[in-house]
C-alpha cells in the first residue's frame, strides 16, 4: 500500500512534537524537512537525521533552486508547522493536496504573528488553535479544524504556550489523518467573519509598561509577555525594572507609576484606576513608597 507522502517545514516545540507523530505513522513517509533559514532549529534537524530524512534550510522555499532541492517523489501534502516563510501559489500547490499550516489564533481571529501574546493583552477568555489550508494570504485560506481552550486569570504566556504546543501538533495529526481518509471538511473564514482581524508582530521596545491603563489592563500585559517572552519594563529613574507577574489590588490609589506601598510581598504601584501589588521582578532590589516608576 502506497503511503501518504507529505514534505514538512516547521520550527520549535510545536514542529518537533508534530513531526514526531508524523514520523511514528507507518503510513506516512516525511521525504523532507525544512527549517527556518535564520534561526536554526537543531532538535528538528537531529530528528531528521535520526530518521533519515533529508534535512533543509534555505533562504527562498519558492526559487526553482529549493524545488530542485526536493526528493523526487509523488507529494501528498505539505505541511507548514511556525515556519516563518510565505509561500508562493507554485509551493502551495505542488502536493496533490496542496498545503496546511497550524495556527494557534482562533481563525477568522488573530491572524498574524505573537497571537498567543495579544489574546491575553486583550483580555479574551479563550484561545484557539486552527489548522488551514494555505493561500498567498496571511492565515486566511478555508479552516479544517479548531480546536478552543479557555484562559483563566491563572494563565499567563507560558502556560498558554505550553498547551498550545501541545494542541496544535494533536490537532494537525488528526487533520492529516482527515484529509489522507478523504473526509475532511472545508469551511470558508468568510462564513464565520466577513473581515477577521490580524495581530501585528511584536517588536522591541513594545514591553515598555504604561502606568496610565487600568489595573486590569497593566496585569494583562505583564502576564502576556512574562518568561519567555522579554518581561514587562519600567524604569525606576536610570535603572531598568523587569516585571513578570502582578497582582491586581483595589486597596490604593494614587499619581500611576507611583510606589504607593512597600510590603513582604513585593510593592504596590498606582495606575489609573486603582493599583497593582508587583510580586516577581528583577533588575531593582530596593523599592521605596514614593519612588515614580516610567
Amino acid at each position: 500500500m502506497k503511503r501518504f507522502v507529505v514534505g514538512f517545514f516547521g520550527d520549535g516545540l510545536w514542529a518537533l512534537y508534530a513531526l514526531e507523530g508524523l514520523v511514528a505513522d507507518p503510513g506516512i513517509k516525511v521525504a523532507f524537512v525544512c527549517t527556518r533559514f535564520g534561526n536554526l532549529d537543531t532538535r528538528l534537524e537531529q530528528m531528521a537525521h535520526r530518521f533519515g530524512i533529508m534535512h533543509i534550510v534555505h533562504p527562498d522555499v519558492n526559487s526553482s533552486e529549493f524545488k530542485a532541492r526536493l526528493p523526487p517523489d509523488d507529494y501528498d501534502l505539505f505541511i507548514s508547522m511556525s515556519f516563518d516563510q510565505i509561500f508562493s501559489t507554485e509551493l502551495i500547490e505542488y502536493p496533490r493536496l496542496r498545503t496546511i499550516n497550524c495556527h494557534a489564533g482562533k481563525l477568522p481571529f488573530y491572524r498574524g504573528r505573537n497571537v498567543l501574546n495579544w489574546v491575553l493583552i486583550n483580555d479574551e477568555k479563550e484561545f484557539g488553535v486552527t489548522v488551514h489550508c494555505m493561500d498567498t494570504g496571511i492565515d486566511t485560506g478555508d479552516i479544517l479544524a479548531q480546536q478552543v481552550y479557555p484562559i483563566t486569570d491563572k494563565d499567563d504566556y507560558a502556560t498558554v504556550l505550553s498547551r498550545a504546543q501541545i494542541a496544535c501538533p494533536e490537532l494537525l495529526l488528526d487533520t492529516v489523518n482527515e484529509l489522507r481518509e478523504g473526509v475532511a471538511v472545508f469551511q470558508k473564514q468568510t462564513d464565520i467573519h466577513p473581515l477577521g482581524s490580524y495581530c501585528h508582530r511584536r517588536e522591541p521596545g513594545d514591553e515598555r509598561l504604561d502606568w496610565d491603563q487600568t489595573s486590569r489592563e497593566v496585569f494583562n500585559f505583564v502576564r502576556a509577555i512574562c518568561p519567555p517572552g522579554p518581561a514587562a519594563r519600567t524604569r525606576l529613574g536610570a535603572l531598568e525594572l523587569r516585571i513578570c507577574r502582578v497582582e491586581e489590588s483595589t486597596e490604593f490609589t494614587g499619581i500611576p507609576g507611583t510606589v504607593i506601598a512597600v510590603d513582604n510581598a513585593g510593592f504596590v504601584v498606582a495606575t489609573a484606576d486603582s493599583g497593582v501589588r508587583v510580586v516577581d521582578w528583577s533588575g531593582v532590589s530596593d523599592v521605596r513608597p514614593g519612588d515614580q516608576l516610567t
